[in-house]
């Protein structure tokens, strides 16, 4: 055998971290079951069962439930279930223009949260620190007891390090590059930290939420202030080579004269296709004649008070240059899209952002998903059954799936 054919072994504790680990996941996805279930489920033996249950139940993670109903004579199985208010985790999110501190309990239930203004390209070190000061406040105020807290997760715009420990580039969010974010947190707070992309933190608590293991691949949209994606294949994240998988939003659209991107580069499908593209051509092509129902608007509100909101409602009532403007969004995001299904064949596409609140648009990215694609290509597309309600659990939650995965052990 060549040393390119050995694999590393596991030790006991490895084993153990496994087997927790199994018994924790289980519950959380399908709720309290009985030992002897449990051991059915994810095939280890009764006694090995038994004893994983009493640590945990010792641990305060597990507790005893309601008593299972039996067809027959004899004693009566209780069924375990996860406590899922014995521990808690903080999150910190960081957008451009926005941070969100929380603290979320097992299963996600949002124990508090707070939206705090964030200056783009706000100082690194100061602001980091001044909001790691407001969440360990807050879990004060909240009455979280520090055996409670299982540590921060972190969840940031842009390009994070291959180990998840640094901010290669915010987009703008803080104002440096190479930032060891999740050290910082970690002095700051005095707890232990787990980073993230924000949109594979939000993508990470959708799968986590949704419960759903009979999908093992996935593509994940987020539409908001730009374009942003995340993969999952057999029911984990897919990072890619340099840690930078599903950077869809900065795919080149267009050659030459392209509008410049945030990411440095130009005529990327964020300039066509995100919502605050859709705004700008809109305003840059305002008025009387070319977007006449647009035009109406801005006369009762301002051109500055115009939203992407507006651009689209317009593009309904039939304003030509306001629909060529959506249309062509719509084409260039569908495009990129199915060039997705072709090359990867997800099960399921799963879309999130405020745009797919929007009927009209959702209705004409549909339609338009379904051109030039052969039955055998059309994936399942759909609205996130979360859309607009991660933002606060996202952070928190990178932290709980991290300490499920350990088996809940340091």
């Amino acid at each position: 055998m060549g040393e390119d054919m050995i694999r590393e072994g596991d030790n006991m504790m490895g084993v153990k971290r496994a087997n927790r680990s199994a018994v924790l996941r289980i519950l959380h996805e399908q709720g309290g079951m009985s030992r002897k279930r449990l051991s059915e489920s994810i095939k280890l033996t009764p006694a090995a069962i038994t004893k994983i249950i009493g640590e945990l139940i010792d641990e305060g993670l597990v507790r005893d439930g309601k008593l299972i109903p039996g067809g027959g004579a004899g004693r009566r199985e209780v069924s375990v279930e996860l406590d899922e208010q014995s521990r808690c985790a903080l999150g910190l999110l960081i957008n451009l223009n926005q941070a969100i501190v929380s603290a979320v309990w097992l299963d996600g239930t949002v124990v508090f949260s707070e939206d705090i203004p964030v200056e783009p390209c706000a100082p690194a070190d100061e602001t980091v620190n001044y909001l790691c000061t407001r969440l360990m406040s807050l879990a004060q105020e909240n009455k979280l007891k520090k055996e409670q807290l299982l540590g921060v997760g972190i969840a940031i715009r842009g390009i994070t390090s291959s180990d998840e420990r640094s901010v290669h580039n915010s987009f703008g969010a803080l104002d440096c590059a190479d930032y060891p974010l999740a050290q910082r947190v970690e002095d700051y707070t005095g707890l232990s930290a787990v980073m993230a992309n924000n949109v594979r933190a939000l993508f990470a608590a959708q799968m986590y939420l949704s419960r759903d293991k009979e999908l093992h691949s996935q593509f994940f949209l987020r539409c908001e202030y730009g374009i942003g994606a995340s993969l999952s294949i057999n029911d984990r994240i897919w990072l890619g080579g340099t840690n930078q998988c599903s950077e869809i939003g900065h795919i080149p659209i267009v050659r030459r004269g392209g509008k410049p991107c945030s990411c440095g580069k130009s005529g990327c499908l964020e300039t066509i296709a995100s919502p605050t593209a859709i705004r700008e051509d809109a305003l840059a092509l305002l008025s009387p004649t070319e977007t006449p129902v647009l035009w109406k608007m801005s006369l009762a509100k301002g051109s500055d008070e115009l939203t992407v909101k507006d651009v689209l409602e317009a593009a309904s009532c039939g304003d030509a240059g306001a629909a060529g403007i959506v249309d062509r969004a719509v084409t260039a995001l569908a495009s990129a899209l199915k060039s997705v299904v072709y090359v990867i064949d997800p099960e399921k596409i799963v879309l999130y952002g405020k745009m797919f609140e929007n009927e009209f648009f959702l209705a004409r990215l549909m339609a338009e998903m379904q051109e030039g694609v052969d039955a055998g290509h059309r994936v399942v597309t759909e609205k996130s059954a979360y859309n607009q309600l991660l933002e606060n659990k996202a952070a928190g939650l990178l932290m709980v799936e991290h300490f499920i995965e350990s088996g809940g052990m340091p």
